[in-house]
């Protein structure tokens, strides 16, 4: 059953339905245990920007002369850096802990879109209460990245800030913006100096997707995947699925029969208004002329489940079906979503389930 707290962590468009099932997952993952935390501060700092987690970090490994340390990646990101001081790895948030001394780096793993909306507000507006602010273009291992510093007073105590916004440019990572918010207490400073933070910042670099890390930190586990292969799993932890056996999709999972499986939280009180909640979210899909053909409760993996079976056409005219699965537990639910061409519908019908049977919850 999906239990709450056992996590770590648009409209139609030309690209068709798949994005929909990806993004419509995101919400409801994104409030639950660790993935809470992520999705709730993505979504808040794109009203306030540099209102972040509450981050912070600085100073400098002891090594040897002209040795290099490995960077550092927490669990899961695509972003890494080189670690200095008594840092270790958070089990609060993504991203680095110095516990004694109350010194912290968060770290978001954002796509590339979100670099120009946080540039701009950047430029626009700087965070609440912040002293003596600096605002400069940051050289980094990996590129050049957009650098805001200062401190900020809290219940008498001197927190200095740094944010640093950074994009990939070329190389093996695409789609990321990096947000990495550090904050220092000023009792810390003689160890973690500005100098230090600076030296920090200058070593991050990315890393492609590790998507098993990734998967690792999900509340469920996926078993049989029935000829699907995973592409991605959002920052968010909805995971989709793509027909591995079409070679002639490419990389991308438009045109190919998909999947996407989520965990929500909460859900319907009453069981009799679980039909209701289930045409609710699948009313949401980016289907023209979108038609259910059958919906139905029924028991998925001994918990109680409602199927829902749709038609429609997808963005370019044509025609696709889907499934949609909600399997219910005592403080969320299990979402599974399967789609693709409608003339694939009994071969992909049967792949769709033999995946829904074989997800375990942690």
């Amino acid at each position: 059953m999906p239990q709450v707290g056992r996590s770590r962590n648009r409209e139609v468009g030309t690209t068709g339905y798949h994005e929909w099932l990806a993004s419509h997952c995101c919400t409801a993952f994104g409030q639950l245990g660790r993935a809470a935390n992520i999705g709730k501060a993505i979504v808040f700092m794109f009203r306030l920007l540099f209102t972040y987690l509450l981050a912070a970090w600085a100073g400098l490994t002891a090594v040897t002369t002209a040795a290099i340390s490995d960077p550092t990646y927490p669990p899961g990101s695509r972003i890494g850096i080189e670690l200095p001081g008594d840092l270790k790895p958070s089990t609060r948030f993504p991203g680095f802990e110095d516990i004694e001394r109350k010194v912290s780096i968060a770290i978001l793993d954002l796509p590339a879109s979100a670099y120009t909306e946080l540039e701009a507000a950047a430029f626009s507006k700087l965070p609440p209460g912040l002293q003596q602010a600096k605002r400069e273009s940051f050289p980094f291992g990996s590129g050049i990245g957009f650098l805001i510093s200062g401190f900020v007073q809290t219940d008498g105590t001197t927190l200095h800030r740094w944010s640093l916004l950074a994009q990939t440019v070329g190389g093996p990572v695409h789609d990321l913006t990096a947000l990495i918010n550090v904050e220092v207490p000023e009792n810390a400073l003689s160890i973690y100096s500005d100098a230090v933070v600076r030296k920090a910042l200058a070593s991050v670099t990315f890393r492609p997707a590790p998507i098993k890390e990734q998967l690792d930190l999900l509340p469920f586990r996926l078993g049989d995947l029935a000829g699907f292969q995973v592409v991605q799993v959002m920052p968010t932890g909805a995971v989709v699925l793509a027909d591995e056996t079409d070679s002639n999709a490419g990389d991308k999972p438009a045109g190919r029969p998909i999947m996407i499986v989520s965990v929500g939280r909460g859900g319907p009180a009453d069981p009799n208004d679980r039909a209701r909640f289930a045409r609710d979210l699948v009313a949401t899909a980016p289907v023209r002329d979108l038609s259910i053909k059958s919906a139905e409760s029924m028991r998925i993996s001994n918990a109680p489940g409602h199927e829902i079976r749709a038609e429609g056409k997808d963005p370019a005219g044509k025609a696709l079906s889907l499934v949609q699965w909600l399997r219910f537990g005592a403080s969320g639910y299990l979402r599974i979503v399967g789609a693709g061409p409608s003339a694939e519908w009994d071969r992909m019908f049967a792949r769709f389930r033999a995946v829904r049977d074989g997800i375990d919850m942690k």
